[in-house]
């Protein structure tokens, strides 16, 4: 089954479907492309997602850019 591609921006705040070790499970985009950039709330760790594994993680906005 496929998996849909999310729109995001840099600058959305998200929630991904398991928490980070230091707790929170809350994500800051920060990077856009065929790898998404994400920076964590809790402890300021930056990891790369591969765009599909981001896809099938994500679990909704907790806030979007305001960028248009």
């Amino acid at each position: 089954m496929a998996v849909p591609i999310t729109p995001v921006r840099t600058g959305d705040i998200v929630k991904l479907k398991k928490a980070h070790p230091c707790g929170t499970n809350e994500w800051v985009i920060t990077r856009v492309g065929m790898d998404i950039g994400l920076e964590c709330r809790g402890c300021s760790r930056k990891v790369l997602l591969a765009r599909y594994e981001f896809d099938r993680r994500f679990r909704g906005f907790l806030r979007k850019s305001a960028e248009e």
